[in-house]
């Protein structure tokens, strides 16, 4: 173990001072509003730089990080449908289905931590479903989701599919307006799936 020694912890607090008059300083010259600004904007470019620092590859649909976000994004739907979720009354997306050449399924990490997943289901004809997407609360304004669906898009076109399908619930609002900026169109239903009220479709030649 190591510690700070007691000139240490004094070096520290001094550092910590200087470091706070020094911020005063900075912002004394400035009024209210233009704190405000420089504060917002202090707090944008945090943001932007921790995205900057997500990763995301292929992962073991079986594996425990995947298993997480999973088991976290059936807590959070089952929370927000009208009635709940089952995921054995769901179209089926289980993990044989999510490795190739089934299906793939991706897992977002930040530092270590995975904070988002999204996977796809290979259908024949050259169409795949979108399936499982999920982002954690704490990581939700970084653009996370749509980092997320651009890679399933391209990973499924590389594969040579030419048409993403994905099917939604009406009181995920968020998603269905990720969908429908990512040039998303709103089709007739392609499925019997239970818990959907919208289902989009989309040329992976646009993007």
């Amino acid at each position: 173990m190591v510690r700070l020694t007691e000139a240490g912890r004094a070096e520290r607090a001094d550092s910590g001072r200087r470091s706070d008059d020094l911020a005063r300083s900075l912002l004394a010259p400035l009024d209210e509003r233009q704190q405000t600004r420089l504060i917002e904007a202090m707090a944008t470019v945090e943001r932007l730089l921790t995205a900057g620092l997500v990763e995301i590859a292929v992962e073991d649909p079986a594996g425990a990080a995947a298993q997480s976000c999973l088991r976290t994004y059936f807590a959070e739907i089952n929370a927000r449908f009208d009635s709940g979720f089952d995921p054995e009354q769901s179209i089926s997306a289980g993990a044989a289905e999510l490795v190739e050449p089934a299906g793939l399924l991706l897992v977002a990490r930040l530092a270590g931590e995975p904070v988002g997943c999204g996977a796809v289901k290979f259908d024949p004809g050259g169409s795949v479903q979108i399936k499982r997407m999920w982002v954690a609360g704490h990581t939700r304004g970084l653009g996370l989701g749509r980092r997320l669906l651009r890679e399933l898009e391209e990973q499924a076109r590389r594969r040579g599919a030419v048409v993403a399908r994905l099917e939604t619930n009406r009181n995920l609002s968020e998603a269905i307006k990720l969908y429908r900026s990512c040039g998303y169109r709103e089709v007739p239903a392609f499925n019997d799936e239970p818990y959907a009220h919208h289902w989009f479709e989309k040329e992976l030649s646009e993007s």
